[in-house]
């Protein structure tokens, strides 16, 4: 079993900055991209950024400029660097690792519990 704790959420105003963690715990073979997706109550969860094994990134449009994501590898953390929130970023984000348990086995996406993220006006 794989356990994802993410860390740093909390209340900041808009223009400000906050900065997630998440650690990766648990029995794995390997693992693969990591990764921040968000949710606001009656809405879709959506991926906010992504970064793969060999560093690769990906990030939705609207966060792009704004938001960086990093990783250790020695860690298992993955960061997710928020600059310039706007109040529109509000939501709870949660913590994905894709991971392989053994050496044949099919890679599992986990997921974090989530923390939440609040930008006032």
């Amino acid at each position: 079993q794989v356990h994802l704790v993410e860390s740093g959420g909390g209340l900041v105003q808009s223009g400000g900055s906050l900065r997630l963690s998440c650690a990766a715990s648990g029995s794995m073979f390997s693992m693969y991209a990591m990764g921040w997706y968000r949710q606001v109550p009656g809405k879709q969860r959506e991926l906010v950024a992504a970064i793969t094994s060999g560093g690769i990134t990906n990030y939705a449009d609207s966060v792009k400029g704004r938001f960086t994501i990093s990783r250790d590898h020695d860690k298992n953390t993955v960061t997710l660097q928020m600059d310039s929130l706007k109040t529109e970023d509000t939501a709870v984000y949660y913590c994905t690792s894709t991971v392989t348990l053994a050496r044949d086995s099919n890679p599992v996406l986990y997921w974090g519990q989530g923390t939440q993220v609040t930008v006032s006006s």
